[in-house]
């Protein structure tokens, strides 16, 4: 079994400045990241305002898999027109993982 995990640093628009206006840019985000059949959710700076991380994990059976998932998690919040992606950080664990 192998498990991955990224992390998505985000910048988020000007007209993000209150909780609730975050909220409506981040839980679309979220949402959309579900249809890759992940574990996904704001997993930090959730009290800054124009900023959020997002964290994104998937198990399979083979390496390669996760990593095809992963990439295509970062490549959809890369196109997302509406945020600026700052930073991925990915790690995958395997079997020979302790």
């Amino acid at each position: 079994m192998f498990t991955g995990c990224v992390e998505f640093d985000l910048l988020l628009p000007q007209d993000s400045r209150s909780l609730k206006a975050k909220r409506s840019y981040v839980r679309p985000i979220v949402a959309s990241l579900r249809k890759y059949e992940v574990a996904v959710a704001e997993v930090g700076d959730q009290e800054v305002h124009g900023r959020t991380t997002i964290g994104v994990a998937a198990v399979a059976g083979d390496h390669r898999h996760v990593a095809e998932v992963l990439d295509a998690c970062e490549h959809h919040v890369a196109g997302r027109p509406e945020v600026e992606l700052l930073s991925a950080r990915r790690r995958v664990f395997g079997p020979e993982d302790d």
